[in-house]
C-alpha cells in the first residue's frame, strides 16, 4: 500500500481557507461559523464563491467552485481547508480535479456529507487522508457543533480514541484492525458504478446517514454487498444515524436491520459514533490511517497513527 501524503499540522493561529464545493449554504450560518473560527484562534479567509447562489442548488458553476478549491490547495499561506456545508454538486468537481497540483500542496481539506466523493477520491486517488469533521455552516455555526478535541488532535498529529461519550455502542461485539474508511452512505452507493467508486475492501468502515428510513437504509446496504464493497471489510461503524427511522415503527428497527444486513458478517459492528450528520459534537475522523475497533462492553474505537506529519 503507498504511503499516505500526510500534510503538515494546522496551529490554531493558522490561516484556513472556506469555500462551498457543493450547494449555496445561508450567509448568517456562514457568518456565525467563521467567527467561531475566529474565536478558536484560526484565521478564516473566504473563497470568492462562498456565497454564490446558483445554477440551481449549487455555489456556481462547477468551473467556479473548482477555481476556489484549486486555490485554496495552492495557496502556501493556507494550512487547511474547510467545508462551508454538503448539500449536493461536488461529484461535477471530480473529473476536473487537479490530482498533481492537490498532492503537491496536500493540506487538510475538512467536511462530511456531499464531500463525501472528494474526500475518497483523493484519498484513493494520491493518498491524501480524509478529515471527515465538522463545516463551517453546518457546525460551528451552532454553539455545541464540534467535538473540539477530536478536531485538534486529528490537526496537531495526535494519536485519539472515541467511545461511549461520543456515542458508541456495540451491536456485534468483537475486535478489529484495519485502515479507517468511508463516509455518508448514500454518497458510497451513489459512487458505485462510476469510475469514482468507493475502495472500501479490506477497510475497517465507517458509514453514516441521516433522515432515511430504515427500509432504506437496508437498501443500500444490500447494493453495497451485492456490488462487492463490503468484501473483506474488518469491521464496520455506524454514525449516530440521524433521524433514521419510520415514525410509529420500534426505535430498535435500525439496529436489526442492520443486524439483519450483516448476520453473515464476523467482525465487531458499532453504532452511534457522532461523526457526521449528527445532533452535537460532531467527532472529525481521519480516513486513511490505521484504527482498531474494539466492540464490547467499553466499546472503543482508537485512531493508532496521526494523518498530519509530527
Amino acid at each position: 500500500m503507498t504511503a499516505l501524503l500526510k500534510p503538515s499540522a494546522v496551529p490554531s493561529d493558522s490561516l484556513v481557507a472556506v469555500v462551498s464545493p457543493a450547494s449555496t449554504p445561508k450567509p448568517e450560518r456562514v457568518e456565525s461559523g467563521l467567527e467561531a473560527l475566529r474565536t478558536l484562534g484560526y484565521a478564516p479567509q473566504a473563497a470568492d464563491h462562498i456565497l454564490t447562489r446558483g445554477p440551481l442548488y449549487f455555489a456556481g458553476t462547477p468551473e467556479m467552485r473548482l477555481r476556489d478549491l484549486h486555490h485554496a490547495f495552492a495557496d502556501d499561506e493556507v494550512r487547511a481547508i474547510f467545508a462551508t456545508r454538503g448539500g449536493y454538486g461536488s461529484n461535477y468537481l471530480l473529473d476536473a480535479l487537479d490530482l498533481d497540483l492537490i498532492a503537491e500542496s496536500g493540506k487538510p481539506f475538512i467536511g462530511y456529507s456531499d464531500l463525501t466523493a472528494v474526500q475518497l477520491w483523493l484519498l484513493d486517488q494520491i493518498q491524501l487522508p480524509a478529515f471527515h469533521g465538522p463545516m463551517v455552516a453546518a457546525d460551528f455555526a451552532n454553539d455545541d457543533g464540534v467535538h473540539l478535541p477530536s478536531l485538534q488532535a486529528a490537526l496537531a498529529g495526535k494519536a485519539y480514541s472515541l467511545g461511549a461519550s461520543e456515542g458508541l455502542r456495540t451491536l456485534h461485539p468483537g475486535r478489529a484492525r484495519g485502515v479507517l474508511y468511508g463516509g455518508c452512505l448514500s454518497i458510497l452507493v451513489a459512487l458505485l458504478g462510476t469510475p469514482y467508486e468507493p475502495q472500501t475492501e479490506g477497510k475497517l468502515l465507517f458509514i453514516e446517514d441521516v433522515n432515511v428510513k430504515p427500509y432504506q437504509v437496508d437498501r443500500m446496504l444490500w447494493q453495497l454487498q451485492q456490488a462487492g464493497k463490503l468484501d473483506g471489510v474488518k469491521g464496520i461503524v455506524f454514525g449516530e444515524m440521524l433521524d433514521c427511522e419510520t415514525p410509529g415503527a420500534p426505535p430498535e428497527l435500525l439496529d436489526e436491520v442492520i443486524l439483519r444486513a450483516f448476520e453473515s458478517f464476523q467482525g465487531p459492528i458499532a453504532i452511534g459514533l457522532r461523526s457526521g450528520h449528527v445532533s452535537r459534537g460532531n467527532v472529525t475522523l481521519t480516513f486513511g490511517v490505521e484504527a482498531e475497533l474494539n466492540a464490547t462492553n467499553q466499546v472503543d474505537l482508537h485512531l493508532l497513527e496521526p494523518a498530519i506529519i509530527l
